[in-house]
């Protein structure tokens, strides 16, 4: 869709990699754009059942290309000026938008994941690293607070303290480190194809119950009991009845070998 991301589709999974290999996939403004467009039009499709982010080249993202960026001037301060924005600015939503794409979001980390790489990577509902990726909350390196949807993202992974250690000093942490202190779901030598095989199960449920569970826990998390239990009731009535509900239900019925297997039909929730 772009020289900055390419978007490809395996049956129901879509792909979307970042391309810059030569420069770590730093993330300039091109890539930003063209990131924010794949998650737009991801979320419309009704018919992707899983998304799976990664990089080319040595790295899954390094972060913000700072030479490039602050070589557009232009560009730089369109930038700052986001930063008076009263709601989700443009490089909020690099990483938040992943949030609102009804199909769970998996990221496949390998080497850098500094910055900007490491907000994608928290966009995703899920995390894959290698056990020698190399991942860090970047920004203090710049004189600059967790941005990009940071402090929003990781309070739902680590505890505060840990939060501030990392935003405090950019200290780089492997995919082990990373995975001991809950940043990453798994490690593993070969996350793209872990990914693969995990979107291909998540693919056998109903892609309306999949959804609707990932903004359930979205909404709940954090949220009151009342609340939470709220949310729960809301999302069950979206799903108890609707038709992939009750293919769900028949698909576990006892069948005979010559039956197929009866498929779902393109999700009904969300965009």
């Amino acid at each position: 869709m772009s020289d900055r991301v390419r978007v490809d589709r395996e049956g129901p999974v879509a792909l979307v990699c970042l391309t810059r290999a030569q420069q770590h996939n730093g993330m300039d403004f091109r890539m930003l754009d063209a990131v924010r467009r794949a998650a737009r039009l991801l979320r419309k499709d009704r018919q992707v059942r899983a998304v799976i982010i990664h990089g080319e080249g040595p790295s899954f993202c390094a972060g913000l290309d700072v030479k490039s960026v602050l070589g557009n001037p232009g560009s730089a301060a369109v930038g700052l000026a986001s930063l008076f924005s009263p709601g989700r600015n443009r490089f909020q939503e690099w990483s938040m938008a992943w949030r609102e794409v009804p199909a769970p979001v998996i990221a496949a980390i390998h080497g850098n994941c500094f910055g900007a790489g490491l907000q994608l990577a928290l966009g995703a509902d899920i995390r894959l690293a290698t056990p020698d990726a190399r991942l860090a909350v970047m920004e203090v390196k710049w004189g600059l607070v967790p941005d990009m949807g940071g402090a929003a993202l990781l309070r739902e992974l680590v505890p505060i303290d840990v939060a501030k250690e990392l935003a405090m000093t950019g200290r780089i942490v492997s995919g082990t480190e990373a995975h001991a202190l809950k940043l990453v779901t798994r490690v593993t030598e070969a996350p793209l194809e872990q990914a693969r095989a995990l979107a291909a199960e998540i693919a056998t449920r109903s892609p309306d119950a999949v959804a609707a569970a990932k903004f359930l826990l979205q909404a709940s998390w954090h949220a009151g009991e009342a609340e939470a239990l709220a949310a729960e009731r809301q999302w069950q009535r979206r799903v108890i009845g609707g038709r992939n509900q009750r293919i769900a239900v028949r698909r576990n019925a006892p069948r005979s070998p010559e039956q197929p297997e009866l498929p779902f039909v393109p999700r009904r929730i969300g965009s």
